[in-house]
C-alpha cells in the first residue's frame, strides 16, 4: 500500500497534535498518578511480572497495587524532564487514539488481557522503531524496579538483602 503525500501530511499533524496533548496534560512535572495511569500501570505490571507473581485472588492486586506505589515514588524522584518524558508516554497510552494506534488495545486497560497486553510488549521490545524499544525500556525498568526494590520480593531470586553490620 502506497501512502499519499496529503495522508503522510495529515497522519504527521494528527501524531503531532496527540503528543502535544499528551505534553499538555503532563506539563506539570512532579505529582502523584492519577487513577488512569495506575490503571494502565496495573495492566502493564500485571503482564510484565507474570511468573513472578500468585496466580490470582487479593494477593495478586495488593502485591500489583505495592508496585504502582512504588513506580509512583520512583517517577517523583526522577528528574523533571525525565518525569515530562514518563509523562508524555503515560499520556499516549491513555488516550484512546494512542493506546489503539501504539498498543493495539482497543478496550480500556481494566479490560484487557494479560495475553494482549504481553502481545503489546512484545512487539515494542521486538520493534524496528528506536522509540518504541526505548518506551517499553523504560516501562520495563520502571516496574522491575519497583517490584524488586521491595524486601518482600528479594526471596523469589534468592536476595538475602544487603549486608548488615560493616557499618
Amino acid at each position: 500500500m502506497r501512502i499519499s503525500r496529503r495522508q503522510f501530511i495529515r497522519t504527521g499533524l494528527a501524531g503531532s497534535l496527540l503528543l502535544s496533548w499528551a505534553g499538555w496534560l503532563n506539563a506539570s512535572g512532579a505529582r502523584p498518578l492519577t487513577a488512569s495511569e495506575r490503571e494502565m500501570l496495573l495492566a502493564v505490571s500485571d503482564a510484565m511480572l507474570e511468573g513472578a507473581l500468585p496466580t490470582e485472588g487479593e494477593r495478586r492486586r495488593r502485591l500489583l497495587e505495592l508496585t504502582i506505589d512504588s513506580i509512583a515514588v520512583e517517577v517523583a524522584g526522577l528528574p523533571l524532564a525525565t518525569q515530562k518524558e514518563i509523562g508524555e508516554l503515560f499520556g499516549l497510552l491513555l488516550v484512546a487514539p494512542g493506546r489503539i494506534v501504539l498498543a493495539g488495545i482497543g478496550k480500556p486497560w481494566r479490560e484487557a488481557s494479560v495475553g494482549e497486553v504481553s502481545e503489546f510488549l512484545k512487539s515494542w521490545r521486538s520493534s524496528r522503531l528506536s522509540l518504541l524499544q526505548s518506551a517499553y525500556a523504560a516501562l520495563h525498568d520502571l516496574i522491575y524496579a519497583a517490584w524488586y526494590a521491595r524486601p518482600d520480593t528479594w526471596d523469589a531470586i534468592g536476595y538475602p538483602g544487603p549486608p548488615r553490620g560493616y557499618f
